[in-house]
């Protein structure tokens, strides 16, 4: 485990629905005081000993145990004090009571806090002093014979080896946690990541959609109220009028039904799905007639041999020549505009839309729709150039046949 230690961790943390540390640790204080104060006021009742000596020996009893409470905080510390309280008390006081097990706790709890080194070193330095100090008794003074060392060295072993056990469950414990957390973090992300794409995907198909539609509306209205404007006969203004309802009419039932196709992604699984079919290069005839409505020469080519394509791929070409014929209508103040769609390339499908307008500003940005037609070619893989052309603009692109869907990175600037 490469966790470091600290104070408050291993085992000194709380877990969900335990006491706190706080109120474990004074817990564990008053439980060893009242031990050492008990087992110290029965052994009175059988051994004497000079007052000074009882005031100093109960004064060590309360430094012990009350560091106690500061165990987790200051383990090394508190096993440093806890052992120095023990070495003065016992060669002082006839009492002889348990006030070991305050050294005891404090070394296991250095160990399960991850003071590994010092709890060994502080154990070796006890033992050391215990040997030292009894050979240099004589056979009839010793309190602790080679049979109690033993056990004591084996006593000092169990406490660290315990407490680093603790410390290392502690860390694999938290380690798993954290391990746990990253993943949520990280399915939370991945999401967020899809809800995101998602958004934008449905926003681009919204925007092309109303934005073709609407523009080509716009377009036909205008023509209409430019007719009316010159105040023709009435029989003339009907007919303009009617002309311009029916395509507008048309446009607008159009729409509709690609708003409905789009909004299907946002049904539910026990929703029924939308009927109409989805658009693709198939009804390229019906976006042309849109466009020639507005005035526009639009003509429709196509070279090889038509195959079908993955739905997708064909959904990504239609917008694409939806959105380049929106652009021709709104900007390019053309007379006429060329529709190619090329199956020559066995491996992609190559669509162009050439006008004969004004061209784009030299030196300008490419505005959001031209920025919207690349994200789509490159979402499958492909590519896309719009640039000025000797007789007005052009728009190509071209859309590999096999490939899938790739990941979205940036969201367009409407």
């Amino acid at each position: 485990m490469s966790l470091p230690p600290g104070p408050y961790t291993g085992a000194s943390r709380p877990r969900g629905g335990g006491l706190s540390a706080r109120t474990a640790d004074i817990g564990v204080a008053a439980a060893v005081t009242l031990l050492v104060v008990v087992w110290t006021v029965l052994t009175m009742r059988y051994e004497s000993e000079p007052l000074n000596r009882t005031v100093i020996g109960w004064a060590l009893i309360a430094v012990g145990c009350g560091a106690l409470y500061f165990r987790r905080r200051a383990p090394v510390a508190v096993a440093v004090v806890t052992l120095a309280v023990c070495v003065v008390y016992y060669p002082l006081s006839v009492y002889d009571g348990p006030l070991m097990v305050t050294f005891a706790l404090a070394l296991y709890t250095a160990a399960a806090e991850g003071r590994f080194t010092a709890a060994v070193a502080l154990a070796v330095v006890t033992l050391i002093a215990v040997g030292f100090g009894e050979a240099r008794q004589h056979d009839g003074n010793r309190q602790i014979d080679d049979m109690s060392l033993f056990m004591l060295a084996g006593w000092l072993v169990s406490l660290v080896a315990v407490g680093r056990a603790q410390w290392t469950r502690a860390a694999y414990l938290r380690e798993v946690e954290q391990r746990a957390l990253a993943a949520e973090r990280e399915q939370e992300a991945r999401a967020e990541q899809s809800a995101t794409e998602e958004r934008l995907r449905i926003a681009r198909e919204l925007h092309d959609v109303l934005g073709h539609s609407v523009s080509l509306i716009n377009v036909q209205s205008g023509a209409a109220l430019h007719r009316l404007s010159k105040k023709p006969e009435p029989a003339a203004a009907l007919s303009a009028a009617e002309e311009a309802l029916e395509a507008v009419k048309a446009t607008s039932k159009e729409a509709l039904r690609e708003l409905r196709s789009t909004l299907g992604a946002l049904r539910g699984p026990d929703e029924s799905a939308p009927t109409s079919p989805a658009s693709g290069l198939d009804r390229l005839d019906e976006l042309v007639a849109r466009a020639r409505a507005t005035g526009i020469d639009v003509r429709l080519r196509t070279e090889g041999e038509r195959r079908p394509l993955p739905p997708p791929v064909d959904l990504a070409a239609y917008r694409i020549v939806q959105e380049s014929l929106t652009n021709v209508t709104r900007h390019a103040r053309a007379t006429g505009a060329v529709v190619t769609v090329d199956y020559t390339d066995g491996r992609a499908v190559r669509v162009r839309v050439d006008d004969d307008g004004e061209g784009a500003p030299e030196g300008s940005p490419p505005g959001s729709g031209i920025r919207g037609m690349a994200e789509r070619a490159r979402a499958f893989g492909g590519e896309l150039t719009a640039r000025n052309t000797a007789q007005g603009f052009g728009v190509s692109a071209r859309l590999p046949i096999d490939a899938e869907p790739q990941t979205e990175g940036s969201e367009r600037t409407e």
